[in-house]
């Protein structure tokens, strides 16, 4: 494994590992009748992530910014194998930062930070979309990870198939050139 794919596996696991946490408060909110303790648990949650220090968020985007940076230059061989494996984790990749900067961010906002006009309602309704955000981007994630794993097998069966064919389309020298009766003798031999 390359210092490519180290970083796109650290980003993506770590990003996986982040949305897990989130998981408990989002399969609530989805998937349980929705109480006032689970909307109160969801709020306080997620407006505690919101009001995280400046050092986190940068470390988080800094982190996303490597995961970009691993598979657009595993981008670079562009061979069959980096086409589809690498470009389609590449798509999930840009697919999951877009959903969360077009959902998790504003979703977000309204819930820790909203607006005056916005009433709680309108604060359940963005956690509910934040939670399904969330879900979202785990499955794409998910998908990444699949990808890369899957290049990996089809690299390892690759070489395994051209380690087969190498020895036995090149025959080696003989260490001495010999005659044509000698030859001869051998190969009646081993027809024998």
């Amino acid at each position: 494994m390359g210092y490519r794919q180290a970083a796109v596996l650290t980003s993506v696991s770590f990003f996986l590992g982040v949305l897990f946490i989130c998981l408990n408060v989002d399969y609530r909110v989805l998937f349980t009748p929705l109480s006032e303790d689970v909307i109160k648990d969801g709020l306080e949650f997620y407006t505690t992530f919101y009001n995280a220090p400046a050092g986190i968020k940068a470390l988080m985007h800094a982190i996303m910014g490597v995961g970009i940076i691993g598979l657009v230059g595993k981008l670079h061989k562009w061979d069959e194998s980096a086409m589809f494996f690498d470009g389609s984790s590449l798509a999930a990749y840009i697919f999951a930062l877009a959903v969360y900067l077009s959902v998790g961010v504003p979703a977000s906002h309204t819930v820790a930070a909203p607006l005056p006009e916005l009433t709680r309602k309108d604060q359940v309704e963005a956690l509910r979309v934040l939670s399904a955000g969330n879900t979202i981007i785990i499955v794409l994630l998910g998908a990444v990870l699949v990808l890369q794993a899957g290049e990996g097998y089809a690299r390892r069966i690759e070489a395994g198939a051209a380690a087969a064919i190498t020895p036995a389309t090149s025959k080696p020298a003989p260490s001495r050139p010999q005659e044509a009766g000698e030859e001869a003798t051998e190969e009646s031999k081993k027809d024998q």
